[in-house]
């Protein structure tokens, strides 16, 4: 994901409840067994990742209180801890970074965040942002003009609709929603994909986060405003 803070001097948060502003998001919870898994999804190194809960440990530190303390000792600049976490490891990645995310009832979650435009925390690696020049969030518009060689124009709206997916359960994706314009060349695309990835989808959401029907009910409120317009031209 393409994260900014909106206070640069204070940690990046979130809210459990459905009403908070922002975007919206999953907070869920992993064995450690799978960090090789999350790694690997988010574009990092597994070994890297491995040695990061292995100094968590030796600090007696929970990782996401590890990465707290990180980011409260570099101010809670991006840059700074992206470069104290690579003096730590050795490593950056130039995908996914994961850094901490003060959650308000006291838990600190961690969420892989794209490795920034103004850096990686290594000058020798350039980031994927920096090299693709995405120097803020692009609506799918502006990403297909991205000129790329090989572009997998087809892949690019599939995972845009995907991302959409969560405004299926009422998770807020007014972020990447509001910028829909269904008079647009590519919007029969997205439809058509949107149409195909949700067919299914609370069962498959159902089963991956090991939710049953009551508990599901009692925590997602169902479509996201921020769908609307999709939904009226998508056939769902």
């Amino acid at each position: 994901m393409d994260i900014e803070p909106v206070d640069r001097a204070a940690p990046i948060s979130a809210t459990t409840g459905l009403g908070g502003t922002g975007i919206g998001g999953l907070l869920l919870s992993f064995d450690r067994a799978d960090a090789c898994k999350i790694a690997k999804r988010e574009d990092y190194k597994s070994d890297a990742f491995e040695q990061l809960i292995a100094l968590a440990d030796s600090a007696s530190m929970p990782l996401g209180l590890y990465l707290m303390e990180i980011a409260r000792a570099t101010n809670f600049g991006l840059l700074a801890y992206r470069t104290a976490l690579r003096e730590r490891l050795g490593y950056t990645s130039p995908g996914y970074i994961f850094h901490p995310i003060q959650i308000d009832d006291g838990r600190i979650a961690i969420v892989a965040i794209a490795s920034g435009f103004d850096g990686s925390g290594d000058p020798t690696i350039v980031s994927r942002r920096r090299e693709l020049g995405v120097d803020r969030l692009l609506s799918l518009e502006e990403a297909l003009r991205i000129e790329l060689p090989d572009f997998d124009r087809a892949g690019q709206i599939g995972y845009y609709a995907e991302c959409l997916l969560g405004g299926l359960h009422g998770v807020a994706v007014g972020d990447l929603a509001s910028r829909f314009d269904p008079a647009a060349d590519w919007a029969r695309e997205l439809e058509a994909h949107f149409a195909r990835v949700a067919t299914g989808e609370r069962a498959r959401f159902v089963e991956a986060t090991s939710l049953d029907a009551a508990r599901y009910a009692g925590r997602f409120p169902g479509g996201h405003e921020s769908l609307a317009s999709l939904l009226m031209h998508a056939v769902v």
